[in-house]
């Protein structure tokens, strides 16, 4: 459990509340107005969408749409990213509100993204009849398997209400500890694994959905390294040792397990680091 910030100098305790409840009923409709596009855009094969551009203008448009999600992403937690999301909040409450507010911008990378695709128009494939119910059935699975996956890795972090409820309520802003219990004790990175079952599990294939998908998976494999990377700074030999009972990627057959019921504790006592835990 990491400690990131003293408890934010407010103006007022009416202007702290106003400020918290502002940014997270921002952040929770860009959460769900994000999640949602994504789930509908994905089932049709991103073949229904709000943008309208044809060739050669619509790859341009599709290309930075689909490169702008994992770059930002990657770049805002950095530490000069934590340091710009550190700032974006009124009166000295940006260290608080961080886990908040980069939930809401990667919300919204997420629905720019599949609100504003411009869709090919080529269909290659759709389910029918009992493929598409089987493809319905995985496709609800992956979804419910990634909200498993956020529930085991603190779900206060990965739906942002962590850093508004922290000030509200004018308390220090604590992060979870490293999670290692639910499906974290049969894989490192399920939330990766989760995600990438959604983008393959749809029942409608076209050009855009393979480039979304191929895109995805790419960064769902590669970008977990840097956030481990980070974690061996934070944990260090703790995180060492649960590495080496847990797999990265997937629960193979005869690789051991971690502990149940177990958590990882840094190494040396309380870390006070002012890095995302994400």
């Amino acid at each position: 459990m990491r400690a990131d910030s003293s408890p934010p100098a407010a103006r007022g305790r009416g202007g702290r509340i106003l400020v918290a409840i502002g940014y997270g009923v921002f952040c929770h409709a860009a959460f769900v107005l994000g999640v949602g596009a994504m789930m509908a855009a994905m089932y049709f094969g991103m073949s229904r969408s709000l943008g309208t551009l044809s060739a050669p203008w619509s790859w341009i448009a599709n290309a930075a749409l689909l490169a702008q999600f994992p770059v930002a992403h990657s770049l805002l937690l950095t530490g000069r990213g934590r340091a710009l999301v550190n700032r974006l909040g009124p009166g000295g409450t940006g260290t608080t509100l961080a886990p908040t507010t980069f939930v809401a911008i990667a919300s919204l990378q997420v629905l720019a993204l599949f609100a504003l695709w411009s869709p090919s128009g080529t269909i290659w494939w759709q389910a029918h009849g009992a493929a598409l119910v089987v493809l319905c059935v995985l496709y609800g699975c992956s979804w419910l398997l990634l909200g498993k996956a956020m529930f085991d890795a603190g779900l206060s972090v990965q739906v942002g209400t962590l850093g508004w409820v922290t000030l509200l309520r004018g308390q220090r802003l604590i992060y979870p500890k490293m999670p290692t219990t639910g499906l974290f004790r049969l894989m490192r990175q399920p939330i990766y694994v989760a995600f990438t079952l959604t983008v393959w599990t749809v029942p409608t294939w076209t050009p855009d959905q393979l480039a979304v998908a191929a895109t995805f998976t790419a960064y769902c494999l590669v970008a977990p390294l840097f956030k481990e990377a980070r974690y061996r700074r934070i944990h260090g030999a703790a995180f060492d040792n649960y590495a080496s009972r847990v797999p990265y990627w997937l629960p193979w057959p005869g690789r051991p397990r971690s502990p149940s019921g177990r958590h990882c504790e840094p190494a040396a006592g309380r870390v006070r680091i002012s890095r995302r835990q994400g």
